[in-house]
């Protein structure tokens, strides 16, 4: 049997934008989101923006009932910090109710919530001041990240400063599919730093809080980067590509510091981003108690057409690779890897002091899942379960080779919207009918995963 160590965290993930709704109601501001789809709604896949999504700022009763059916033990969804403080000052008590309400659910029901506090979600307030460009979104942070303590810290145990950092970069300063969908990599990278440097912050503000007496991460996709050959201009590809993508988060999420070699490669570029005097200091004091892994496909690299020093971009340094033996999840056009968790789990334990970690995401996406309906009206999602699978025994086999991971979270529970693909690719264990009241019906994942977390693993075949 693939059997999972005592008081294993099976659950799920959501966040708040992409499962909420209720986006514009009871005092909650604007998001880069909201105005976006307000601005170019037919961006977003049959037009469906971020006004309702999953509609669980009403249904979260319903949901927390269908996780205890599923013998969930934790969940981690986020805060939207345009909720809790629409204007960045002012606590509003409406989120606050609402907030306390969902989590003090969930733990009467047996599911220990873990909360992130920054999810793509960037306030308009805060965008029209430069969003993350701007120093001053930093101490802005800080202050929201204090407030969710103070008001959520007697009940949640487990933070986490952001997720994914990487994408919100990317893709909104180096890519369109985020906002302000800008291509400027000098840009993007003063972004990263700011970005890094209000996580650092927040550690420093939930050590410091009365409620501090829980841990706190980083949400990091720890796509394990491999190159096309064991030619030198390849494996150098992979490691440029490593540093830029994983290390520059991990090294300073764990050790506090950036690496020299990402601050040479920098420098000598004049790309450094604008820092002050004491964000060293900042960054050594406040690592991290835990990590959370998100993990969907590998990075295959190799050399670049084009290799240019100084660089201007991360293309002078690796171009991606398409590797012919690859499978592939068509839907979302992303690779199928499962030895890229067991790789990242040995990466964590040899380089990263075997830091405790957890499994924050890992999913698959499928469009048009209602095809798969059986005469009963359950979506048979067989090759979800097959996904889930194959990945947690590597995820095992890393657990028996000393890695200490405490969780595995599918994406997601309930189907959710996402970004500008709306509901094209659904994640969940339950459907959400949108045309129909929002209503959830569980798939067959759902009641192979319920067995599996009754037997706390599951048996070969």
């Amino acid at each position: 049997m693939y059997q999972f160590p005592k008081d294993f965290l099976w659950g799920a993930a959501t966040s708040a934008p992409q499962s909420e709704g209720a986006a514009l109601l009871d005092g909650k501001s604007p998001s880069t989101w909201d105005k976006w789809f307000e601005m170019e709604p037919e961006l977003f896949y049959d037009g469906v923006g971020p006004k309702d999504t999953s509609n669980t700022y009403y249904c979260y009763k319903e949901d927390v009932a269908n996780m205890k059916a599923m013998h969930l033990n934790s969940f981690r969804t986020s805060i939207a910090w345009t909720r809790l403080l629409p204007d960045g000052k002012t606590l509003n008590r409406k989120a606050v109710r609402f907030y306390r309400n969902y989590f003090t659910e969930l733990i009467e029901n047996g599911i220990e919530p873990i909360v992130n506090l920054f999810h793509f979600d960037m306030p308009w307030w805060l965008m029209e001041k430069g969003g993350w460009e701007a120093r001053e979104s930093v101490e802005h942070f800080a202050y929201y990240a204090r407030v969710a303590f103070e008001q959520f810290g007697d009940l949640v145990k487990k933070w986490a400063t952001f997720n994914e950092p990487l994408v919100h970069i990317e893709c909104g300063y180096f890519g369109n599919a985020h906002w302000p969908k800008v291509r400027d990599f000098k840009r993007a990278l003063q972004v990263g730093y700011h970005t890094l440097l209000a996580h650092a912050k927040a550690v420093a503000e939930y050590r410091k809080s009365i409620h501090g007496d829980g841990k706190i991460a980083i949400i990091l996709n720890l796509s394990p980067v491999y190159a096309k050959s064991e030619a030198k201009a390849d494996q150098e590809a992979a490691q440029w590509a490593d540093l830029l993508y994983i290390r520059s988060f991990l090294d300073v999420a764990v050790y506090g510091r950036f690496p020299k070699e990402l601050v040479t490669l920098l420098k000598e570029a004049d790309l450094l981003p604008v820092t002050a005097q004491n964000d060293k200091e900042i960054f050594a004091n406040n690592t991290v108690d835990f990590l959370g892994c998100n993990y969907y496909q590998p990075l295959r690299v190799q050399a670049p057409k084009n290799a240019h020093y100084p660089i201007s971009e991360p293309r002078d340094l690796f171009n991606g690779y398409d590797w012919p033996q690859k499978r592939i999840n068509p839907h979302r056009g992303w690779e199928i890897y499962p030895t890229g968790l067991y790789d990242i789990a040995m990466r964590l334990k040899n380089s990263y002091q075997n830091i405790p970690w957890f499994v924050s995401e890992n999913g698959m996406g499928v469009s048009d899942e209602e095809r798969f309906t059986n005469s009963e009206g359950v979506i048979e999602d067989t090759y979800r379960i097959a996904f889930i699978k194959e990945h947690l025994i590597a995820l095992q086999r890393a657990i028996n080779d000393g890695s200490p991971c405490f969780g595995y979270h599918l994406w997601t529970f309930a189907d959710c919207w996402s970004w500008l693909n709306a509901y094209k690719n659904r994640y969940g264990y339950y459907r959400v009918e949108l045309d129909d009241h929002f209503k959830r019906t569980p798939k067959s994942s759902s009641f192979w995963m319920a067995d599996v977390i009754l037997n706390n693993g599951f048996n070969h075949e």
